[in-house]
């Protein structure tokens, strides 16, 4: 048996899982709560805390450890950066992960692992088994995304492979965290569209009620948002589709979960495609939460 080990390092949980490859069936899962405010190194005892529930559980020894992380580890210089856990930012973690526990560790930032996840044992697989190239799409309190080709993740030159969300879309999305103006994270993601919706109406809307606001037809600035978003989307992932070419897009977050995306957010896109008709197929994912620390297993 084929024993594949996963870590997905959130915020506020650690989750580890062993699956049996051949099966794909779950020999044990466990989680432990990150407390991350305690420190980096409480983060990696934590982290290795898990394993030895793991290996408890199973009576397994890893050899290989697969983790998604809440950033990317710059491949140059070998240090994690961009994560909005900020204590991992300039940390070898890695190389301290492999120095305490004597096992190999891949890692891969959680929109990557959620494409993995997708392909291997999701939506992917299920309806689309000969697709090769697969973009994975998080549209949730930011944008993000992961590119697996032939079942493995393209991390790229400086580990950034798929990060959609900072690619320039429009000022109108004014100043991102990144420091750019008008990423497409500024545009479309969940926050984004509430604070356009606020800025029309002066008034304060959750997403869920400004989604249901449009589709009730009762309220303009909600459908101004929400065609904001259509022809927004449509754009930016026309990007993709023209330089990438997938076979299949899953979308996931929260954002992903409005259906009109995959009608009139599709449309959209095919306005921009450099082909006279899109055949790349768009899917809602079927792991839910579970993609990130499935995803990690299969690193």
């Amino acid at each position: 048996m084929k024993a594949l080990w996963g870590i997905d390092l959130g915020g506020t949980k650690i989750e580890g899982i062993v699956l049996d490859e051949g099966q794909q069936s779950i020999l044990a899962r466990k989680r432990v709560p990150t407390e991350g405010l305690l420190g980096y190194d409480h983060v990696l005892h934590q982290i290795m805390l898990l394993i030895d529930q793991l290996k408890a559980e199973t009576g397994l020894e890893p050899g290989t450890v697969g983790m998604g992380t809440p950033g990317t580890m710059d491949p140059i210089i070998g240090v994690m950066k961009n994560c909005n856990s900020t204590s991992l930012n300039g940390k070898n973690l890695k190389g301290d992960l492999e120095a305490m526990s004597g096992l190999n560790f891949r890692l891969s930032n959680d929109a990557n692992c959620f494409a993995v996840a997708e392909s291997h044992m999701g939506v992917v697989k299920d309806e689309m088994p000969e697709a090769r190239v697969v973009f994975g799409v998080i549209m949730g309190t930011g944008v993000g995304g992961g590119l697996v080709v032939d079942g493995r993740v393209i991390s790229g030159r400086q580990g950034i492979g798929g990060e959609w969300g900072h690619n320039h879309l429009d000022d109108s999305g004014g100043q991102c965290y990144c420091g750019r103006t008008g990423c497409v994270e500024t545009v479309i993601s969940g926050p984004a569209l509430e604070r356009y919706y606020q800025s029309v109406s002066g008034q304060a809307m959750s997403l869920k009620d400004i989604v249901a606001s449009y589709r009730a037809g009762t309220d303009e600035t909600a459908t101004r948002t929400m065609e904001r978003l259509f022809a927004s989307f449509g754009k930016a992932i026309a990007v993709v589709i023209n330089i990438v070419d997938p076979d299949a897009i899953v979308i996931g977050g929260g954002v992903g979960n409005i259906d009109e995306l995959y009608t009139l957010g599709v449309e959209e896109a095919r306005k921009h495609v450099f082909n006279h008709r899109l055949d790349t197929r768009f899917f809602k994912p079927k792991l839910g939460d579970s993609a990130g620390v499935f995803g990690a297993a299969y690193l």
